[in-house]
């Protein structure tokens, strides 16, 4: 979160990790707006609104829908209405990011303090998983239990569980999925507040405390924060060209999800949330008709009156997919779930809900539709150069211009209303990417008789190992046709096919179309099929963190650290041997932590140092927890909250000024 870098100063305490540039996105709650930004904003959404306005009058009034080739020309219109209708209900929906409320003073009342518990659900997450998230949710403030609902019956996870210091639930059934699961815990468990966390969502130690004061206005019923992730290599995470982690989600999560405050219509997001469990029992529990049952049961809420709020504030960190498999797969669900309320619960003319609360759900919902415009926008220009059709009756010179206009203009303006959270090229590539989950998804709005399972999201290790995962046919037979297309257009302009282009220009501009479509299918093809998202590998995700630590009577730094091994340098003339059994001290704000590992890698370089890797020897549990609790407490990223002055052993070696300055 913060990027400055406090330098060392005697007998101070220090970050973990200080020195080391933060591998997260600012997670902090948004400074408001300016008035300048909140300025140039609404002028680049009112001007692109006009600009749609005027553009799509033109072409109803003068004509331009060539209804000869009606099947080419009426498709492309409606596409078009499904821009200006998208760009209006993201103006409406991010007019002000500042109706985000911030948490209120909280006012001890007379009476008994509220009961709160931690509640992680899980089904088949690893203990490799669970650790981090168990031991940094027994470790928050103020007191609470910890409950691990476990749908998997694991024994395992219950001498996990218990050996950190939390409660274990089992239920004889998987009944509702997450949602039975949860309902079953609210039975059992006492408490007035839960805190639901999945299985891989890390708390800061912030993440009561930041969120508790919200309940303090009895008609809160739950309190939602931002969905963020530490597995910076995901499939769904690229490092922008100025320097900060790009996550397909941030959008939503830190400007859509907030923006909804002003309407008074922030959802529920099933994890990293606070809920008031008499508000649940008011609605029956938790909402167990769709596969998303967070924001079904948000509606429910909203009808009997219940208020919700949003904490824009990074307080839990989690799992992202690491491949495009379990990426496909929870795309699909988000959009089938969608689906599922549209029908069920009806929030754009169902009864119990306020005109913003209906255009907060619009502006969601609709969106899981934007994947047919992707594809009509690859379907459209193919056909006009396959077939030389002409949707359009205005000349190039006119309508090109004035086509050219319009969409730079509501690009430019999303990008604006997005507060800088969509990047061009790398939306366009996701919106590609989505495509093949989100199509068949949308379709359930049709199809209501069938049955959806509800399918969790892999997390851990791919048991498939270095397995390329397969191409959605979709996307690879749109690449081929895209591909044929232009080969075909260069043959007709060479006079090698039987068709001819009567508007050369319309051809012309099919086939930049048509190039760029295939530029960003060809994208997308080669980041599902690339051997650095083929899966995870590892148990573990390894974070960045430097750090001085020892082994045995050798100063040592640490490169990187996970819950099942670390990486570090010592001096040459100090390593231990590969395969050599040793011992990893770190000093953690609540004292030193000794690892037994084992050094199963040991790499020579020629700055007089090695490099070791170090696997965690079992059942050491309870000293690993105790780093977890170190590296994902603090709320500015991984490492711990203060740096002891203990933890200074080691820094003759290192140096303390190259320290201060890494």
């Amino acid at each position: 979160m913060a990027v400055s870098r406090p330098e060392p100063q005697r007998g101070h305490r220090l970050p973990f990790g200080a020195g080391r540039t933060r591998v997260f996105a600012d997670g902090r709650l948004p400074a408001p707006e300016s008035p300048g930004q909140r300025l140039l904003i609404h002028a680049a959404a009112l001007i692109a609104l006009a600009i749609t306005t005027a553009y799509l009058v033109w072409r109803v009034a003068a004509g331009t829908i060539d209804l000869a080739w009606w099947w080419v020309a009426v498709p492309l219109f409606l596409v078009e209405l499904h821009n200006a209708f998208g760009l209006g209900l993201f103006t409406v929906a991010l007019w002000s990011m500042d109706g985000s409320s911030r948490p209120p003073l909280f006012r001890r009342h007379s009476g008994p303090a509220p009961r709160i518990a931690v509640l992680i659900p899980t089904y088949n997450e690893p203990q490799e998983v669970l650790l981090p998230t168990i031991a940094a949710a027994v470790a928050l403030t103020p007191a609470h239990e910890t409950w691990v609902l476990d749908d998997g019956r694991r024994p395992e996870i219950r001498r996990l569980a218990e050996s950190l210091g939390a409660r274990y639930l089992d239920r004889p059934d998987n009944r509702h999925a997450k949602a039975g699961n949860l309902n079953h815990a609210l039975d059992v468990v006492e408490a007035d507040i839960v805190a639901v966390l999945d299985a891989d969502h890390v708390p800061t130690a912030r993440f009561l405390s930041a969120t508790l004061p919200y309940f303090d206005d009895p008609e809160i019923a739950f309190v939602q924060t931002p969905q963020d992730f530490y597995n910076l290599e995901s499939f769904e995470h690229e490092h922008r060209g100025d320097g900060q982690p790009f996550n397909e989600e941030a959008v939503f999560y830190r400007v859509i999800a907030p923006a909804k405050s002003r309407w008074s219509a922030p959802f529920w997001c099933g994890t990293c949330a606070l809920v008031r469990v008499s508000a649940l029992r008011s609605v029956g529990g938790v909402a167990t008709d769709s596969v998303t049952e967070d924001i079904e049961t948000t509606i429910r809420l909203y009808r009997r009156g219940w208020r919700g709020a949003y904490h824009n504030e990074v307080l839990a960190r989690g799992l992202a997919p690491d491949d495009a498999a379990a990426y496909l797969l929870q795309r699909h669900r988000w959009a089938l779930g969608a689906m599922q309320v549209l029908r069920g619960e009806n929030p754009l003319f169902g009864p119990g809900l306020d005109l913003g609360q209906r255009v907060a759900f619009m502006t969601t919902l609709f969106g899981w539709f934007d994947s047919w415009r992707t594809l009509a926008f690859i379907l459209i220009p193919l056909a006009v150069v396959a077939t030389g059709a002409v949707p359009i009756a205005a000349p190039g010179a006119v309508f090109g211009p004035l086509f050219a206009l319009t969409l730079s203009s509501q690009f430019i303006a999303l990008r604006l209303l997005a507060r800088g959270r969509y990047p061009p090229l790398l939306s366009l590539l996701f919106e590609m990417l989505r495509m093949p989950a989100v199509l068949p998804a949308t379709l359930a709005l049709v199809t209501p008789g069938r049955e959806h399972r509800f399918e969790v999201t892999p997390k851990g290790a791919n048991p498939a190992g270095r397995a390329r995962i397969r191409v959605p046919r979709l996307l690879s037979v749109l690449a081929a046709a895209s591909a044929g297309g232009l080969v075909w257009f260069t043959a007709t302009l060479a006079g090698l096919t039987p068709i001819r282009y009567g508007e050369p220009w319309a051809a012309i501009g099919a086939a930049c179309f048509l190039a760029g479509n295939l530029a960003l299918l060809l994208a997308a093809i080669g980041r599902i099929r690339s051997p650095r998202f083929s899966g995870n590998r590892r148990v573990s995700v390894r974070l960045p963190i430097v750090f001085p630590a020892r082994i045995g009577q050798a100063p040592a730094r640490l490169r990187d650290l996970s819950v099942t091994g670390a990486r570090v340098d010592v001096p040459t003339a100090m390593a231990p041997a590969e395969g050599a059994q040793v011992v990893l001290e770190l000093t953690l704000p609540d004292g030193r932590a000794r690892l037994a590992s084992q050094v199963r890698r040991s790499i020579g370089s020629d700055e007089g140092s090695q490099e070791l890797g170090l696997a965690f020897a079992p059942d050491q549990e309870r000293e690993v927890a105790r780093l977890a609790v170190a590296v994902f407490g603090p709320d500015d990223g991984p490492g711990p909250a203060v740096w002891p002055a203990e933890a200074r052993d080691g820094l003759t070696w290192l140096g303390e000024s190259n320290l201060a300055a890494r």
